[in-house]
């Protein structure tokens, strides 16, 4: 593999963070993308209950629901090429704490969901949408801000713990989700999310901007958030493509095989059906023990590419005993979904990788918009899933689209470098 471009001229004399500083830094980061994960989570759980107290029929909560799932992740995927850019232009610590804000007045705003369509007159299930594409934009920040900060205050050898605890703790906010969503009111789920994120807020005194970005922002003659620039040249094209594809099953499992869950295992002839926050839940808490394991043993093994190559093959296998032993029971359908969330628990992983791979002046451009990339897939996996489902049942349709994004992944992986240890304090020419 060939290194990236880089500028060694340009490099900038960084003053070390105490140990406080960098403590600070990853809980707020980590803190942050517990809230982003909560809100993001939330509306598959609440999904059924909040359609249906607007009146729609099993039919329509399908079809309406993965529309507003779709709005949601082109808002990300939007939301990640704005705070991306902001975030090597402005600042990594103002995206971060911009996209707090916006996802935390999204959380109130649909909350106020009945109040706000009987103010403006508005069709409250279409206002359901667009406040949940506004949430979208909104929660693709703070991940890359949080991720780059971190990285860039961390030593070398020792980021990956820093970003696998980011990782670990913002997985466990769907739990959290899963349990408030289904023991309260939708719209009350929905003002916890508001408010924790407004409470976050309040640690922003004391959080440090990026040394490595306050050396690049004075740097003469430095393009900085220039997105078209991962395009200019093969080198950067190959890089940036191979790590969005690498993580796009993790979503497949996601936003297909866990989110409708419960039309799955009808197709499949299960009774009980399984319920979505059961699965979310089960999957979820394989997810924060597949991304502590994959970024723990990233830092044994002093390797990325090896890890992320293990997880794949661990979900494909997941997805193979889905649709062959999990529809026997539903015991053993929850004992798959979590082994599932175990094997697709390397976003540690990938997102640090991303991190790694590109220079400071356009690091916070790559790991903010590939993660909203791969979680944006969900626009167009969740139609493509639907289109099937009707030609040839909901089974084949899965199935098939995890054969194809699998495959994908596995030859994306070979046009990644190795990245571990690598030292951050480049540039993109």
């Amino acid at each position: 593999m060939s290194a990236p471009q880089t500028n060694d001229s340009c490099p900038s004399t960084v003053a070390p963070r105490s140990g406080r500083a960098i403590g600070l830094t990853v809980v707020v980061a980590a803190l942050g993308y517990f809230v982003d994960i909560y809100d993001l989570i939330l509306f598959n759980v609440v999904r059924v209950k909040s359609l249906e107290s607007l009146g729609l029929s099993a039919e329509a909560i399908l079809l309406e629901g993965a529309h507003i799932l779709k709005l949601q992740m082109i808002g990300m995927l939007l939301g990640g090429l704005l705070w991306g850019i902001l975030g090597d232009l402005r600042g990594r610590l103002s995206v971060l704490f911009g996209s707090i804000l916006l996802y935390s007045l999204a959380n109130i705003a649909n909350g106020m969901l009945s109040t706000l369509a009987e103010l403006f007159g508005a069709d409250p299930v279409s206002l359901y949408a667009w406040i949940r594409f506004i949430a979208g934009v909104g929660l693709a920040g703070e991940l890359g801000a949080g991720i780059t900060l971190v990285g860039e205050s961390m030593k070398k050898e020792n980021r990956g713990i820093g970003t696998t605890v980011v990782a670990t703790v913002g997985i466990c906010g769907a739990m959290v989700a899963v349990a408030v969503g289904k023991n309260a009111s939708w719209q009350l789920s929905y003002f916890i999310g508001g408010g924790l994120g407004l409470g976050l807020l309040l640690l922003r005194i004391g959080v440090m901007e990026s040394g490595l970005f306050e050396g690049v922002k004075t740097a003469a003659k430095v393009s900085r958030g220039n997105f078209f620039m991962l395009f200019s040249n093969w080198s950067r094209v190959r890089r940036y493509v191979s790590i969005i594809l690498v993580g796009v099953p993790i979503w497949y499992v996601i936003g297909v095989l866990v989110t409708f869950a419960p039309e799955l295992g009808k197709a499949a002839g299960m009774d009980p059906l399984p319920s979505a926050p059961d699965a979310v839940m089960a999957s979820y808490l394989g997810l924060a023990i597949g991304d502590f394991g994959s970024g723990f043993l990233s830092q044994i093994f002093r390797n990325r590419r090896k890890i992320l190559s293990a997880f794949l093959v661990a979900t494909a296998v997941g997805v193979g005993l889905y649709f062959t032993v999990a529809t026997h029971s539903i015991f053993t359908f929850y004992a798959v979904v979590f082994f599932l969330g175990i094997a697709a628990g390397y976003w540690a992983v990938f997102v640090t990788t991303a991190s790694e791979l590109f220079g400071t002046n356009l690091r916070a451009t790559v790991t903010t918009t590939a993660p909203n990339f791969v979680r944006g897939a969900v626009a167009l996996i969740t139609p493509a899933f639907l289109t099937l489902r009707t030609s040839y049942g909901a089974t084949t349709a899965a199935l098939s689209l995890g054969v194809i994004t699998l495959t994908i992944a596995f030859i994306a992986l070979r046009g990644i470098d190795e990245t571990f240890g690598r030292d951050l304090n480049f540039v993109e020419e």
